[in-house]
């Protein structure tokens, strides 16, 4: 089945744009998704369609008020609907979310404007995100980073292996990417890659990923389950064995033939 997304937003034409172009567009060409962006003013009040209004106690700025916002949600939402609202406030979006909203049937997205939205409306919702510790003007491109990094993990939308090797599929950072020229600027290409040797370049590859993340984002660490190959690794990067304080738990992996097995880890 393919997933159904709608848009409630003030600006519709700030999402429609990009939904149409790259990935998105052929996603939803092919038919594994249908986007539709709806005016939240074509549920507001009065003459004038008003969606917000000054906030009780004072203060700069408007607050959505919650009316417009539940007539819009009881003519979107359907049993099977996971209502997001796009707030500063909510949980960080993480790729372990995203593999999650890839898998329901139905998301209805709120994009606030102005200073926030009505308490209220919390009520009315399943789900608050946040793409990060800054403030946007809107939640029109905290959406579409959403809904773009969970059209790509839909089944037949890009090719499996580019998103099983990813940043953060694993719990990681992606190891370094390289390509032509062989020389660029005096610096080449590591001599693994061109060894025509599999098991070596996989091999490289883990512990390249290994590298960054200590070295980027060690709190990915932290929580990561660390198989005993991974272990020895990061040790060895690290430049000490016996302080692992930038690395995560053991488990009881190990090793197969053709170098680490994969780490069961998720990012934070």
């Amino acid at each position: 089945m393919a997933l159904e997304i709608d848009v409630v937003s003030l600006f519709p034409a700030m999402l429609e744009g990009p939904l149409a172009a790259s990935i998105p567009a052929r996603i939803q060409e092919r038919g594994l998704a249908t986007i539709r962006v709806h005016d939240l003013r074509g549920w507001g009040i009065g003459r004038h369609r008003t969606v917000d209004d000054t906030p009780y106690g004072g203060g700069a700025g408007m607050v959505l008020r919650p009316e417009p916002v539940a007539a819009a949600l009881a003519g979107l939402r359907r049993p099977e609907s996971t209502v997001i609202l796009l707030d500063p406030a909510g949980e960080p979006f993480r790729q372990e979310r995203a593999l999650d909203l890839a898998g329901r049937p139905h998301l209805v997205f709120l994009c606030p404007r102005y200073e926030g939205v009505d308490e209220r409306i919390r009520g009315l919702v399943d789900l608050e995100l946040s793409i990060g510790d800054y403030i946007l003007t809107g939640g029109e491109l905290p959406a579409l980073v959403v809904i773009d990094t969970v059209l790509r993990l839909l089944p037949g939308a890009i090719d499996p292996a580019s998103t099983d090797e990813e940043s953060f599929a694993d719990g990681i950072l992606e190891y370094p990417q390289y390509t032509r020229p062989a020389v660029f600027e005096g610096l080449g290409v590591p001599p693994v890659l061109v060894s025509g040797d599999h098991a070596a370049v996989r091999r490289w590859r883990h512990r390249e990923a290994l590298r960054r993340t200590l070295d980027r984002r060690p709190d990915l660490l932290a929580e990561r389950e660390i198989t005993p190959y991974e272990r020895g690794l990061l040790e060895e990067l690290s430049g000490s064995s016996g302080d692992d304080s930038a690395i995560g738990h053991g488990d009881a992996g190990g090793t197969d033939d053709d170098g680490p097995r994969r780490g069961r880890g998720k990012p934070r």
